[in-house]
């Protein structure tokens, strides 16, 4: 949602900031822990009346362990497409509410989807990567982010890393209403999408549909919402 290079404004539909317990950071050293069968926490869903599959909302910590562990083992590119291969990795701030391989399947299914950057993306268990996919609690993100200031309520891109705030992830915002699901899709494109070198974009114009490049959490500016880079028309 940030790339260092625009001045950020708040989100009007996050709440209030608050001040944020102190969270111990330390720098990771390889190779990184790996989450473990017993961080696995399945989501439930519900359907929405299109169909469409939701995450139920969960209760996610200001601040959580303050460390990031990787996700382990390999998700290979689709077979029988062209495209460079851009290797990967997913990590989990220990402590979230989240499934870590549930949530490292959906990054890796976003990413891999035609309607995205239009790359092969390997998901791997170590370095060297070109891009660091990590869920964050909101404490976590604003270390994360600085120095660009994220609110305890925004994602990012910053340092290799696409950091995905984990109350975004569980929430949405107010332009995807109930649809998380598709919210979810979007913060991972637009927050990798600055990763692979692409700048913030306006809104065309009013009712049209939204740059996956546009600051749709912070708003539409008149934009329908659109989750993907290349969506299918």
């Amino acid at each position: 949602m940030l790339d260092g290079r625009l001045a950020p404004v708040p989100d009007i539909s996050a709440p209030p900031a608050v001040a944020l317990p102190e969270v111990s950071v330390t720098p990771t050293p390889p190779p990184e822990p790996s989450a473990s069968p017993q961080d696995r926490r399945p989501e439930r869903e519900f359907l929405l009346a299109n169909g469409r599959r939701q995450p139920l909302k969960v209760a996610v910590p200001a601040s959580a362990n303050g460390r990031y562990a990787v996700v382990a083992g390999e998700s290979p590119p689709p077979a029988g497409r062209r495209g460079k291969v851009i290797r990967y990795l997913v990590e989990v701030e220990r402590g979230l509410p989240f499934d870590a391989r549930e949530f490292a399947d959906e990054v890796h299914r976003i990413l891999n989807d035609r309607r995205s950057w239009g790359f092969r993306f390997k998901r791997v268990g170590r370095g060297p990567v070109k891009i660091r996919v990590s869920l964050s609690s909101p404490a976590m993100t604003d270390r994360r982010c600085r120095p660009m200031i994220t609110f305890g309520a925004l994602s990012c891109w910053n340092r290799g890393r696409a950091v995905i705030n984990a109350m975004r992830w569980n929430a949405g915002t107010r332009g995807y209403g109930r649809d998380v699901a598709s919210y979810r899709e979007y913060v991972i494109n637009h927050e990798v999408g600055h990763g692979l070198g692409h700048d913030h974009r306006p809104c065309p114009g009013p009712g049209r549909r939204a740059p996956v490049m546009l600051q749709q959490t912070k708003s539409l500016y008149g934009c329908r919402p659109n989750p993907w880079p290349s969506p299918r028309r």
